[in-house]
């Protein structure tokens, strides 16, 4: 069991390293500071102990289920640069990771079948999208800049719907 689980992370870990959406006020607030989260206070009932509670480092894998597995792989592999199975694990950049439940009636995935969204950092939204547009995926660039950075929408072959977004400011990735 302990390999085929390091065979699944590492197979699909690929797709997840990558920003969350957060509702835009508060992506760019993170985007443009470095202020931790505040912390929830414990739940009622819980045993303060006096010491920081233990976090999460960091996503380390995206895990989801796919009509074709080998086929969608290649694809984020092929368009988006993601590295699969068999090879290193995919090493993101270091920048901001957005983690925001959005609420069950949301329409901003698209699709409401859709459960949840993939958003990826790029460094130059527009040479993305026209690399993407040239290989014949549509996409659809937002044209409205934010204090935060830019966006645009694709869906891959499934039609799993993904974000990219370019962040904006001096820390931004160039």
């Amino acid at each position: 069991m302990r390999f085929y689980r390091r065979q699944l992370l590492r197979t699909l870990s690929f797709a997840f390293g990558s920003s969350f959406i957060l509702g835009r006020n508060q992506l760019g607030l993170v985007a443009q500071t470095a202020t931790p989260p505040k912390v929830s206070p414990p739940a009622a009932g819980a045993v303060a102990t006096g010491a920081e509670m233990e976090k999460v480092t960091g996503i380390g894998g995206l895990f989801f289920r796919a009509h074709d597995p080998k086929a969608l792989g290649s694809w984020y592999q092929q368009h988006l640069g993601i590295s699969l199975n068999g090879e290193s694990v995919w090493q993101q950049e270091a920048g901001p990771t957005s983690f925001t439940p959005f609420p069950e009636t949301s329409n901003y995935f698209g699709d409401a079948q859709k459960v949840w969204m993939v958003n990826f950092r790029v460094r130059d939204l527009d040479k993305m999208a026209a690399q993407l547009r040239t290989a014949g995926i549509e996409v659809k660039v937002d044209p409205k800049s934010y204090p935060y950075g830019r966006f645009a929408r694709l869906h891959d072959p499934e039609g799993n719907p993904i974000e990219l977004w370019q962040p904006a400011g001096p820390n931004a990735p160039h």
